[in-house]
């Protein structure tokens, strides 16, 4: 390559080589730099590290089995002095990514726990013109019951509750409102239309709601830190089987990531085996193959902890 210039006299000449070279090594100089920078902690060294302090970016996450990290987090607690009955929470990560650059939809949903870790209940509004079925609402503790009168209530925010069921026979009058309560208003699909008073109540009122935020990530408590480790872990899989019905079929491996902490402690990764529904363990294994390829990729921490 040869670098140009117009002497005095017009006529084009080349460049000095001491000039070259110095122009050569400029550039090599700003290539190195920055492949420095962008292998500067890429990747988790092999071996874990051998003392109590060291760089964390050096080395790869360690994950945990889930009555492993349970155990850690009552650990924390005792060590640090804090509320022994604390909340115990999850931060789910999933790959909400479809074929053909499509992403699924953002979803909530809600989930009767099988140990319940707070006294807290819903409230829960029932629409019924019958006055048996009324009683029998009030009997299992709506906050609220009635018929089309609430409906200007609701229009004009004057009443606010935190889910609304009703039966069959008033529905057609409850159009008005289907703008207003968006996703909570009654339908058989998310249990909030039927006849079983007694039973969409309790779900309701004892129900624990999840919501996907910032396009793929679950926040969500799921137990009290002073529960049998077994109790935290059955709710904790309850609410992932949850998760996963909401997949489509097209979809590979839902749960990228799951990490489980306290009120007050660290956030610890969990490792997948064992948590996930024997379709998705499935699918994730088929992938497997394709990771090994992209070893001196850096690991993307998503989910602040």
């Amino acid at each position: 390559m040869y670098i140009l210039y117009y002497s005095p006299r017009g006529k084009r000449r080349s460049a000095p080589h001491n000039v070259r070279n110095a122009k050569r090594d400029s550039q090599k100089a700003k290539q190195e730099e920055t492949q420095k920078k962008k292998g500067r902690g890429r990747r988790p060294l092999l071996s874990k590290p051998v003392d109590d302090v060291y760089l964390t970016w050096y080395y790869k996450r360690p994950s945990y089995n889930v009555e492993e990290a349970v155990g850690m987090l009552k650990k924390f607690q005792e060590l640090d002095f804090t509320y022994p009955k604390q909340f115990v929470y999850i931060n789910v990560t999933l790959d909400m990514e479809l074929p053909k650059k499509k992403k699924v939809d953002q979803f909530a949903s809600i989930v009767l726990l099988p140990y319940r870790f707070t006294d807290e209940t819903n409230k829960v509004l029932v629409f019924t013109e019958n006055e048996q079925e009324a009683e029998i609402a009030r009997e299992n503790g709506a906050a609220v019951v009635g018929g089309v009168e609430l409906i200007k209530w609701i229009l004009e925010d004057e009443i606010q509750m935190d889910f609304y069921i009703a039966v069959p026979a008033i529905i057609p009058k409850l159009i008005p409102l289907r703008n207003k309560l968006k996703r909570k208003y009654p339908s058989t699909r998310r249990n909030s239309l039927g006849h079983d008073i007694p039973k969409m109540l309790q779900f309701f009122r004892e129900g624990l709601e999840y919501t996907v935020q910032d396009e793929r990530l679950i926040k969500t408590r799921i137990a009290r830190l002073d529960m049998p480790t077994e109790q935290i872990v059955a709710n904790l899989k309850t609410i992932i089987e949850d998760i996963c019905k909401f997949k489509p079929s097209s979809a590979g491996p839902f749960v990228k990531k799951l990490v489980i902490r306290s009120s007050t402690s660290e956030g610890l990764l969990l490792n997948l085996d064992g948590l996930l529904p024997e379709a998705e363990k499935v699918e994730e294994k088929e992938e497997e193959p394709a990771e090994d390829d992209d070893e001196e990729k850096p690991v993307q921490e998503s989910i602040s902890t």
